[in-house]
């Protein structure tokens, strides 16, 4: 069945912290939505997470019919799911309620109607596997706050279409997300492996005695963390070999790329101690601070890095 019919109205299964953030984005961009959540409580909680985005929301740009009003809740999931045009779940990262969950969401949803699960470490296949219309249910992991931070990972499961995974994207991108098609299935998908790859290393740099936490966290945020927020490492490396581009750090500066690589740290679990080292360090570093405190820092400056980045895109596009 095709699944080209137009998004007008999102269903949020599930109402957690991404969940929320989600409806808040859908809302942002003039969609109605409807959510889902049987926790005390729930609805209450929506409502307060959506009114303390929407300032945010504000300055990053409202689409004309953007409204908090279009902001609707039942307990019922199969009501919420019953007309929706697109579904975003965000239920608990449990594989047998995952694949219960979306069978049920598939037996109550418009057979052309997308179906997206915001998991970030269960396989599509595993949780499309009770679905009879497996084929239009994706990934569609968001990086945290969904509301604020654009990138998508979409992953296809192993019944699912071609076209579901391109109109998922289509959708995604519609809304000013950017979204990335994640061509074979991994544990964590591509930006959590990234991330755990880079914190490996931060974690193995405190242990071996090399920096504390804090000096670490700021090597990567005032070094390539800002550099990474403009560019992606492999473009980066692009400038840093000069005219010649790519193919002169290749050719002259893979090496001691390599030679590094050597002397990285290769565990798998975490170093004897090294957990309570840094719960020491960060709760140091964060002086006080509450963690709604250093939310609102981190959100303050994703807001404007997210404007001027989308700025820059839509000068170069011109």
């Amino acid at each position: 069945m095709a699944l080209d019919k137009p998004v007008k109205k999102i269903a949020i299964v599930g109402t957690g912290v991404i969940g929320a953030s989600w409806a808040a984005e859908f809302l942002a961009h003039g969609f109605d939505v409807v959510a889902t959540d049987p926790a005390p409580n729930a609805e209450q909680n929506l409502r307060k997470f959506v009114d303390a985005a929407w300032p945010a929301l504000t300055e990053k740009g409202l689409v004309r019919n953007a409204s908090r009003n279009r902001l609707s809740f039942t307990p019922d999931m199969k009501t919420a799911v019953s007309d929706a045009d697109f579904v975003q779940e965000n239920g608990p990262e449990r594989p047998d309620f995952k694949i219960k969950l979306f069978a049920d969401i598939d037996a109550a949803t418009p057979p052309d109607s997308l179906i997206a699960s915001s998991s970030s470490g269960i396989t599509m296949s595993v949780t499309q596997s009770a679905c009879k219309h497996a084929e239009r249910c994706v990934i569609g992991h968001p990086f945290n706050p969904p509301h604020m931070v654009p990138l998508v990972e979409v992953v296809g499961g192993s019944k699912t279409s071609p076209e579901a995974v391109q109109r998922a994207i289509d959708f995604y991108a519609s809304i000013g997300k950017k979204p990335i098609h994640v061509r074979k299935e991994v544990v964590g998908h591509v930006a959590n492996r990234l991330q755990a790859a880079v914190y490996r290393e931060v974690v193995h740099l405190i242990h071996q005695g090399v920096v504390d936490v804090e000096d670490a966290d700021t090597a990567v945020c005032w070094g390539p963390g800002l550099r990474w927020g403009i560019m992606g490492p492999s473009m980066l490396f692009h400038l840093a070999g000069g005219e010649a581009g790519i193919k002169h750090f290749m050719e002259h500066l893979s090496g001691p790329v390599a030679a590094w690589w050597k002397d990285l740290g290769s565990f798998t679990d975490w170093p004897e101690g090294s957990k309570q080292v840094i719960v020491d360090g960060v709760l140091k570093e964060a002086d006080g601070r509450s963690i709604d405190e250093l939310a609102e820092q981190r959100d303050d400056v994703l807001l404007q890095l997210v404007k001027l980045r989308t700025l820059q895109a839509e000068t170069l596009a011109k």
